[in-house]
């Protein structure tokens, strides 16, 4: 999925700035975006994986222009009213107008610290051998779905190395559409910046990302 979030290596938006001291929130409202995403979260109705799409899915114009909690919140809007929870007209006026859908668990306040120390484990196991090993070649496959992908732009159709074998995981452009876990190895896979950016790039700079199986083609 060819995006608005998917933007790395992207020319035109000025360098990374990092604030210096960032505080974990820029105003009292975002405290309550992160608790309501995670109260929601726990429903049970959604993945990761899907609530992630429902964020690329926000038109370009508004998603640039909008803050990070801003898109988590235009976001589980866009997931409380697909599952039922509460509807767009309920969502504008504030108010509950019909009984909605009754969700799966509700976390309640004396269960945030341990629900949040655990977090959510998306390793799985599968049948099946890993196909590529430690120093093995591979080529990133060029595909441009409308759906999630992990896969970012700037890694497509590029060669590289496997760096490290890192298990097997639920395979999240599977997960993001109601498909099941359908769970993948997981490649660390690093390739030259000139391979990413072009014979201007750095010599000595070096990208890695984690990559699902079937992302790779040997090379």
């Amino acid at each position: 999925m060819n995006g608005p979030h998917d933007m790395g290596g992207q020319m035109g938006f000025g360098p990374v700035a990092p604030e210096k001291g960032e505080p974990y929130f820029h105003a009292e409202w975002e405290k309550r975006a992160l608790g309501l995403t995670l109260s929601c979260g726990a429903f049970g109705a959604w993945t990761i994986d899907e609530s992630r799409h429902a964020r690329e899915n926000i038109p370009p114009a508004d998603y640039l222009s909008a803050s990070y909690y801003e898109i988590w919140m235009r976001a589980l809007e866009v997931l409380l009213d697909r599952h039922g929870f509460a509807t767009a007209a309920e969502i504008d006026i504030g108010h509950k107008q019909t009984a909605g859908a009754v969700p799966e668990r509700v976390l309640k306040a004396d269960m945030v610290a341990n629900v949040l120390a655990r977090g959510g484990a998306c390793d799985r196991p599968v049948e099946t051998a890993a196909r590529f090993a430690v120093g093995e070649k591979v080529r990133t496959k060029n595909f441009n779905p409308e759906t999630h992908t992990r896969l970012p732009r700037y890694a497509r159709a590029k060669n590289g190395v496997v760096e490290a074998v890192q298990g097997s995981f639920v395979f999240p452009d599977d997960n993001a559409h109601g498909k099941g876990e359908n769970p993948q190895w997981v490649y660390t896979v690093v390739f030259d910046g000139r391979e990413i950016w072009g014979e201007g790039a750095d010599p000595s700079l070096t990208v890695s990302i984690d990559a699902w199986e079937s992302y790779l083609e040997p090379l």
